[in-house]
């Protein structure tokens, strides 16, 4: 098993406040492995799992049944409910046992996906839970370098040595980040898990939990996902390839975000004169799936800034969005980095290109914030000027390995 130490600082720093925590993320990313290692930390503890037979009837025979189990000293019990999700009045129980319990309690409640999906009816529970979301291996989780928050507010484009990150990087690119391919070093298993991890979400997570009919026609839909990665996603044209009607293309990319196959970023329109304001860029969780080497290089970038962005909100240190730029004369930068609705950082991905793109100058200076162009090749690190701003040009596994 391997630790999660930046996922286990961020269970302390919400449960400290809070007496019951929502730990969401995709099937297999290590939910439930995370579960167990905090439960060792209690010792009084209980670990329920509504898949078991056994543990459905006891929940539904005794909803306290925790309070059956004995206590080896005075320190509050920690009740881990996994899955709790798929009880049909889940919401209502959980403020329930919140209500009555949460003096004498700690409650963390885990999920695949992300806890909105799922019978949308019931008790608000608002207010008696803080989230946080686990994500498949990053590299500034796997490298163990990443800069304390504030330094990385203060000098953003400060990069830590680069020993044996682009090993790790190349494996998060033909393995993913999910801990059982990735932890095999095997890329036959790779592909044995990633066709099952498919059919498992699609063919049985997604069609129990959703009123989605037409199995078939959202799994065609999934696999021409990889395929657009990179570019602004046209639900029209994907309406049009499929034969469906848009509403349909619209909610079943709204269910794989809900379920962490893919997610999308929208574009930054403020500040920035004859901005394209409709269409968003998809990125799949897995990039190992994406085919085109320069695609699965923005998609890897992508979801490093996202699992940033995503725990730095969860953890209360302000509100980050993550985008990209685009005007109408098809000017980009792949990503936008905004903190309380504002331009903090341009991020540019590029396969070997040493210079600063004119798209990554004329957005920075037009936003008049610091800018990075990470390059997907080793031993590359230059400072360049523009006007009052810098940019870093620097591989990608460098200065990755050092986010927060």
């Amino acid at each position: 098993m391997k630790e999660r130490p930046l996922y286990l600082d961020i269970w302390k720093e919400l449960s400290a406040s809070k007496a019951m925590v929502f730990l969401a993320g995709p099937r297999q990313a290590g939910k439930t492995t995370l579960s167990r290692r905090i439960l060792k930390g209690f010792s009084n503890r209980v670990y329920f799992n509504w898949d078991l037979p056994a543990h459905k009837q006891l929940l539904l025979k005794e909803p306290d049944f925790f309070e059956a189990f004995g206590r080896k000293d005075a320190s509050p019990p920690l009740v881990v409910l996994d899955e709790i999700h798929k009880y049909r009045r889940w919401k209502n129980y959980l403020k329930g046992i919140y209500d009555g319990y949460a003096g004498r309690y700690r409650f963390l409640v885990l999920g695949s996906g992300r806890l909105n999906v799922f019978q949308r009816g019931g008790d608000s529970l608002a207010g008696r839970y803080f989230q946080f979301t686990l994500w498949p291996f990053t590299l500034a989780e796997l490298a163990d370098r990443r800069r304390p928050f504030k330094d990385f507010l203060k000098n953003p484009l400060a990069a830590p040595d680069a020993v044996g990150l682009e090993r790790a990087w190349k494996r998060l690119s033909v393995l993913s980040g999910f801990p059982e391919p990735y932890l095999s070093g095997r890329e036959t298993i790779y592909r044995r898990w990633a066709s099952g991890y498919r059919q498992q979400l699609i063919r049985e997570d997604i069609r129990n939990a959703t009123e989605i009919k037409n199995i078939d026609d959202t799994d065609a839909l999934f696999s021409l996902l990889p395929s657009k990665v990179g570019s602004p996603l046209s639900m029209d044209s994907l309406a049009r390839d499929l034969q469906v009607s848009f509403n349909s293309v619209r909610n079943w990319l709204a269910v794989f975000e809900a379920f962490f196959l893919v997610f999308r970023i929208p574009p930054w329109a403020r500040k920035i004169s004859r901005a394209i304001v409709k269409e968003r860029k998809l990125y799949c969780c897995d990039p190992a799936s994406v085919p085109l080497p320069a695609a699965r290089f923005e998609n890897m970038v992508a979801l490093e800034l996202l699992r940033a962005v995503s725990n730095w909100n969860e953890l209360g240190l302000g509100d980050f969005e993550l985008h990209y730029v685009r005007n109408r004369q098809k000017e980009e930068v792949d990503f936008l980095i905004s903190k309380a609705k504002m331009p903090f950082l341009l991020v540019e991905t590029k396969m070997a290109e040493e210079h600063p793109t004119q798209s990554l100058l004329r957005f920075q200076t037009m936003l008049d914030v610091p800018a990075v162009q990470l390059v997907d090749r080793p031993g590359l690190y230059k400072v360049r000027s523009n006007r009052q701003q810098k940019i870093l040009i620097v591989t990608a596994s460098r200065w990755l390995a050092g986010l927060p």
